[in-house]
């Protein structure tokens, strides 16, 4: 609670605020379940096996990297950031209902279909993301705010929701845990509405990392 507490009072500028803590909340609902998926894959997938999980970690990866450029470039081209607002929202919105698909899975067909649309929608969302962050990243706290990102949003999210999901997926089994990433994923998309009127105002972000771009154009 004390991190949580040191980012409310920080000289962090609100957007990044609300970046990590929604991507924190994001990494705990998929976190939750990632170390054990193959577990769940073998016990409730036909014929499930080390090699299905395999091929549907892979689907996904594929699916993102062949389509992830073209929107990228797409979402560069915009004249502001309402194309990577709404990508962001949508990529996390739409994601949200895939541990709910995998409670239904039960054929190797079904998974690679979910993992396809997985991959599909957070090719929209990472580089929409990650545009969004870097304009509004602090010029002074580069290092530190993209650190926090990774400790804070990345390494702890992972860390905890792993370890509860491993203590609920003994205990009361996957479905829990899938109906429970669900709400919370939908529930970090939703963060991001604190900051749609000012990435939605129409004005161009400012670019505090690399201000001289802007005055040579």
């Amino acid at each position: 609670m004390n991190l949580f507490r040191m980012i409310k009072n920080s000289n962090i500028n609100g957007v990044i605020k609300i970046l990590v803590l929604t991507d924190f909340f994001y990494n705990w609902a998929f976190g939750s379940f990632g170390p054990i998926f193959a577990i769940f894959i073998t016990s409730q997938i036909a014929r499930g096996s080390a090699q299905i999980a395999g091929f549907s970690v892979a689907v996904y990866w594929i699916v993102k990297s062949l389509v992830q450029l073209p929107i990228a470039r797409f979402l560069d081209r915009a004249d502001g950031e309402r194309r990577s607002f709404w990508a962001v929202f949508f990529g996390y919105l739409g994601s949200a209902i895939v541990p709910l698909l995998y409670a239904f899975a039960s054929q190797p067909w079904h998974l690679y279909l979910i993992q396809g649309f997985f991959g599909f929608v957070m090719a929209w969302a990472v580089p929409a993301w990650y545009g969004i962050f870097t304009r509004h990243v602090d010029k002074w706290e580069v290092s530190f705010e993209w650190s926090l990102e990774s400790v804070f949003s990345v390494g702890l999210a992972t860390a905890g929701s792993a370890a509860l999901g491993g203590y609920l997926a003994d205990h009361f089994g996957f479905q829990i845990i899938f109906i429970g990433a669900s709400l919370l994923a939908i529930a970090a998309s939703f963060l991001l509405l604190f900051i749609k009127d000012r990435l939605l105002s129409g004005v161009t972000a400012q670019r505090r990392v690399f201000p001289e771009r802007i005055r040579h154009k």
